[in-house]
């Protein structure tokens, strides 16, 4: 029996795991966020300006979190760590849904945070352990159209369940990914090598240990361009269901049917994407994905039909698949093996700002006025667009010079 047999199942590459619960956790986002911000207004009664600031408790658990326990992976273990975060984020949903008032679903928002801190990050690592490097850019594409795929489903779920209640999508989202922890128990197994263990001088290290960013250069460079792109990105995300239902009155199912094509269009065109631009350098990925995302935001600005809203879901869905998987495989190259997970959390805390910092901003810029956010948002993405693709080319070359 190999080491990655189990009693009731046998996973030849436990990636496949990894798979699944990207999956689940896409399903679980698919089911809240499209219709967070309208169980904000209309079930909490919370002014538009502020929707971003409770939004951002999720994220805000989660950048709190990040940096104390975001690379505990390399220390207990990915099984652990994965079965313990599915768990807590799941149970976090459930209790969303008994919650009353605001301030208690912004503490539970919190918790969730917390436990969501270490879960895609330790995923990515989990599949980065048992992956060749050369295949890491094709295993994350596969991994965010497993999100993706979830993301179809949990949006078209929700519009089903939001006609009885909005709150309802929190019950079905914690008990997705309770099931995806049930199954992480029976069936994952350890990936982590006892030589991979961290000395005991970098332990002693604490708080720097954990934030590579701190004290990696590079990586600290990469991560502040992926950002500034990030924050302007999540505008888009974050405000459109405001948009589509205030501006152009679209009921609470077509904007989540809106948010179900974005992730139709993800599923299906990831992987393709990701082998047209196998042969092209960082820059010219990253540009690309800058300017597709400048022209979502021209047509929101120029063009205030529901038509636009399609059509701008189509040019920020391509501007993601271009420049997603992109980031782990970066990070992942930069990484010693014995900090795999503690560099993939240096990333996960990036993400944890882009959804505290976007949202907050995004809405407010949104309260000021409609059109605000997306004539901000062009030449913000075109700045960062250029400092990011001419950090990746400057850690391609150098990486090309030092195999020399």
């Amino acid at each position: 029996m190999s080491k990655f047999s189990l009693p009731l199942f046998s996973f030849r590459n436990p990636q496949v795991l990894g798979f699944i619960l990207y999956f689940l956790a896409g399903f679980a986002d698919g089911l809240m966020v499209p219709f967070f911000p309208l169980w904000a207004q209309h079930t909490a009664a919370i002014p538009v300006g502020l929707i971003g600031l409770l939004f951002g408790c999720y994220a805000g658990g989660e950048l709190i979190a990040a940096p104390f326990i975001g690379g505990i992976a390399d220390r207990i273990g990915r099984r652990p760590v994965l079965v313990l975060s599915a768990t807590g984020v799941g149970l976090g949903f459930i209790a969303l849904y008994f919650s009353h008032g605001v301030i208690e679903a912004a503490w539970v928002l919190l918790v969730i945070g917390i436990f969501e801190s270490v879960l895609h990050p330790t995923i990515y690592t989990l599949i980065a352990d048992v992956t060749a490097a050369s295949e890491h850019r094709h295993q994350f594409s596969i991994a965010r159209v497993c999100s993706y795929a979830g993301g179809i489903a949990g949006p078209l779920l929700g519009a089903v369940i939001v006609q009885s209640s909005l709150g309802d999508v929190f019950m079905a989202s914690g008990i997705a990914l309770l099931c995806g922890a049930v199954l992480l128990i029976l069936c994952l197994p350890e990936t982590r090598e006892h030589g991979d263990e961290p000395d005991d001088e970098e332990e002693d290290e604490g708080f720097a240990a954990l934030m590579p960013a701190f004290r990696d250069r590079r990586l600290a460079i990469l991560l502040f361009w992926t950002l500034l792109l990030g924050v302007s990105g999540s505008w888009v995300e974050a405000i459109l269901p405001l948009y589509a239902h205030n501006q152009l009155g679209m009921s609470n199912t077509d904007v989540g049917l809106l948010f179900t094509f974005g992730a139709v269009l993800n599923t299906f065109g990831q992987i393709t994407l990701t082998k047209m631009f196998s042969r092209r350098s960082p820059l010219f990925i990253v540009l690309s994905a800058g300017l597709t995302l400048i022209l979502a935001f021209g047509v929101l600005l120029t063009s205030p039909h529901i038509l636009a809203l399609v059509v701008a879901v189509c040019f920020y869905s391509l501007s993601q698949m271009m420049v997603g998987p992109l980031m782990p495989a970066a990070v992942n190259q930069l990484a010693p093996v014995r900090l795999r997970a503690t560099y993939m959390a240096a990333l996960s805390v990036v993400s944890d700002l882009r959804d505290s910092v976007g949202p907050a901003t995004g809405t407010a810029l949104f309260a000021v006025a409609f059109s605000l956010p997306w004539m901000i948002g062009i030449p913000v993405v075109a700045i960062a667009a250029l400092g990011l693709g001419i950090s990746l080319s400057s850690r391609r070359k150098s990486s090309v010079q030092t195999s020399e």
